[in-house]
């Protein structure tokens, strides 16, 4: 896609101010390139190739989801109604050796699509064949943060090898496609991977000056095997213990924290990602979100993969956090809208170290604009943030802007034959399955 500069016309904006607090201002919008800038009330038309007049549209940042697994789309809904250890181990785990490079890159695809259409711009990725996933993110034009999910069970050479792939992939496609990708370490979770690879990866991680991404505290069983297997130590103290924590890493879920785990979250300044969807499917737990609010530390928001949530419609899943918090502490007033489009945009390119997540003269154009023309958004009797957060969904995005660039406008895919690739996606999971089925004869 060439770029042009885009002006924004009588839009009606929302933007997160990083405090829990958002403001509300009618204003044009200029694009250059791929930042915003100029906001000013009667920008001259001039300026600009291409105009879009957001009339009746409500103007904000892209969404951000701060982890998912993007590939695991073609598993959606292949195991329902199960608790993560056996969802994983019975069903996801036989499933994903399955995978391949092509069946990656498609699935990446269909993810990336989804989350286009329902207003995302950039997401943090843990899987496999992460080749595969850089390549649909470089032709959709999204932004995303990719790491290979890191998995050894304490076994040398397969640490070895995840190693070997982390590292190609930070080589390969760190800051390319035009800055839209970078990269961390994937360390799948302190049950998964070993101390060793654990220590490595915090000085690799340094080395390369990448971040970490990893899931942490998801499960209560989690908690119970850390503490029988390491002296005691729950998983936050581990990774403490080991010099792991920094402000580079993202901790996905953190569902059962205890105080001294807040504390170690806070002074390391570590990096949260909440995924209510995911945590009750899955009846992992409710994350304490308030408590994690109130000491100030960053909390994202993340759909984790298509298998255990069912979609990646971040709206969900700020309606589900702002509603989760309330009815588990029977405190209406926690996890307001304010706070929760804060998590899903301001917060999110905070704690993947992206210049956007706010409409601000210099940050990167992110942008999305929904129609409030719907049944849904009709009438708009409170807050911005109130019509975002409790009443709107992903089907309210009309256009989608990433790095300047329109991926999506009046519903309509501008980057990639979406029919294309629903079919191939069918395609890959019979394969994905016959493969399965013929294993087990």
């Amino acid at each position: 896609m060439e770029s042009q500069n885009i002006l924004i016309k009588n839009a009606k904006i929302l933007n997160p101010l990083g405090n829990g607090k958002t403001e509300e201002k009618n204003a044009d919008v200029l694009i250059v390139e791929d930042k915003i800038s100029e906001i000013n009330k009667e920008i001259e038309e001039s300026n600009a190739e291409k105009i879009i007049d957001a009339s009746d549209k409500i103007l904000m940042p892209g969404l951000v989801n701060t982890h998912t697994h993007i590939s695991m789309s073609l598993l959606r809904g292949i195991a329902d109604d199960l608790e993560l250890d056996s969802w994983l181990n019975d069903y996801i785990w036989p499933m994903e050796a399955h995978l391949n490079r092509e069946y990656c890159y498609i699935g990446a695809l269909l993810g990336a699509s989804e989350m286009i259409k329902s207003g995302t711009t950039c997401f943090s990725d843990m899987y496999f064949y992460m080749d595969g996933v850089a390549q649909a993110v470089e032709e959709i034009g999204m932004r995303a943060v990719l790491s290979y999910g890191m998995i050894d069970f304490g076994i040398k050479e397969k640490r070895e090898n995840e190693f070997k792939e982390n590292i190609s992939l930070i080589k390969n496609h760190n800051n390319t496609a035009d800055g839209r990708i970078t990269t961390m370490f994937g360390p799948h979770s302190s049950y998964t991977a070993s101390v060793e690879l654990l220590e490595r990866v915090r000085k690799e991680a340094d080395r390369y000056n990448v971040g970490i991404h990893i899931h942490m505290n998801e499960t209560m069983k989690e908690i119970n095997d850390s503490k029988e297997a390491h002296e005691n130590k729950r998983p936050f103290e581990l990774l403490d213990s080991i010099g792991f924590l920094n402000s580079d890493v993202v901790a996905a879920h953190c569902v059962w924290l205890d105080e001294k785990e807040i504390n170690l979250i806070k002074n390391n300044d570590v990096k949260v990602s909440h995924n209510p969807c995911s945590n009750m499917k899955l009846a992992s737990g409710v994350a304490p979100i308030g408590e994690l609010l109130k000491e100030n530390i960053c909390v994202s928001l993340g759909t984790d993969g298509a298998s255990s949530n069912n979609n990646l419609d971040v709206f969900d899943e700020m309606k589900f956090a702002a509603l989760l918090q309330k009815v588990h502490t029977l405190n209406p007033k926690l996890a307001n809208a304010d706070e929760v489009i804060n998590m899903a945009s301001y917060n999110g390119a905070k704690a993947l170290n992206i210049d956007a997540g706010a409409i601000e003269v210099g940050k990167k154009a992110d942008l999305i604009l929904l129609d409030t023309k719907h049944p849904n958004m009709t009438p708009q009797s409170n807050t911005l943030s109130s019509n975002l957060v409790y009443s709107a969904n992903g089907s309210n995005v009309d256009t989608t802007i990433c790095n300047g660039k329109i991926l999506m406008e009046g519903r309509k895919l501008l980057t990639v034959d979406e029919e294309h690739i629903l079919s191939e996606a069918k395609r890959a999971i019979i394969e994905m399955k016959e493969l399965k089925e013929a294993e087990s004869e």
